[in-house]
């Protein structure tokens, strides 16, 4: 055989074979444990596919509501239901006596949409809240377009004054509404910085002696502590600043005018600041002071507190 078919026949030779059933890749962790569960893969393909897409439309809903999405969807189909009827055409207002309707219905229908759905109940309430003459408000719907609000007002107590202004206030001295001097009522008038938050206060005061309340004019606020009292008939009483001090100086005061007729006198002012001594002034400027008898006053406070029927 010649050399250069030596030549090809080697290079026809064949390598060596690889014998079937060789080493297999090894599986993967993951491959592994998605094999032990009790559960097919094509099941799982499934639950991780539900998975994913709860996953992604979380993330959408977060961030069409960051944008107002749902919220411009919301107010579209308010606003369409507007259009069908569900409209506030009607205020319906209930317990008002005092103060002004109008300003109710201005509450009621500033509102940026007068769709039924899209009026905001608890803010038409806080505004309403605003005003001194309402105590309390209730606010509703009644379909298909009125809206009604139940009023629960307050009621004047007094007038109080200060600096030239004049103002309605009720018993626990909160502010309703101005007042023309030419139409005052027949309410105590209090003067001074504070008085009305003095209300109650002044209404314990005159509720000690109660034969004097119909005479009294005015009760002015003093420095911020105490009370003098105007009557009708022209005298001014000053009391003591400490509560039960002026209540009590008060039925001492009520006392004594009805065994010596002091309204009505030669007198004008009445000083008893001091719980023993009453101090009196005439209009001349001549003063006159008598010493109270502590028996006698004891005697006063024991009658002040019998009942009634035992008196």
């Amino acid at each position: 055989m010649s050399r250069m078919q030596q030549r090809r026949t080697a290079q026809r030779r064949p390598g060596p074979q690889r014998k079937p059933g060789g080493r297999k890749p090894r599986a993967s962790m993951l491959d592994r444990a998605i094999a032990a569960l009790p559960v097919s893969e094509v099941t799982l393909r499934r639950v991780f596919g539900w998975f994913f897409a709860v996953v992604i439309g979380g993330v959408a809903i977060a961030i069409a509501s960051l944008f107002g999405v749902p919220g411009m969807i919301g107010t579209a189909i308010a606003e369409g239901m507007g259009r069908a009827g569900l409209r506030v055409e009607q205020v319906e207002v209930t317990g008002l006596k005092r103060m002004n309707r109008m300003a109710v219905y201005a509450v009621a229908l500033d509102q940026q949409s007068r769709a039924m759905a899209l009026v905001d109940l608890d803010e038409v309430r806080d505004r309403l809240m605003r005003y001194g003459w309402i105590a309390d408000a209730r606010v509703s719907r009644r379909l298909p377009d009125t809206i009604v609000i139940d009023v629960v007002e307050r009621v004047p107590a007094a007038v109080w004054q200060n600096e030239g202004q004049l103002m309605l206030v009720d018993e626990g001295g909160t502010l309703l509404e101005p007042v023309r001097a030419d139409a005052v009522p027949n309410l105590p008038l209090l003067v001074g910085e504070g008085a009305n938050a003095q209300a109650p206060a002044y209404r314990r005061l005159l509720d000690a002696a109660p034969a004097l309340k119909p005479m009294v004019r005015a009760a002015s606020w003093i420095g911020d502590r105490r009370w003098d009292l105007q009557f009708v008939s022209g005298e001014t009483l000053m009391l003591p600043a400490e509560e039960s001090e002026a209540q009590a100086a008060l039925v001492k005061f009520a006392e004594l005018d009805g065994r010596d007729r002091l309204l009505g006198g030669p007198y004008v002012r009445f000083d008893l600041r001091s719980p023993r001594h009453l101090v009196m002034r005439k209009a001349s400027g001549l003063e006159r002071a008598s010493t109270i008898d502590p028996n006698q006053q004891a005697q006063i406070e024991a009658n002040k507190s019998l009942p009634r029927d035992a008196e």
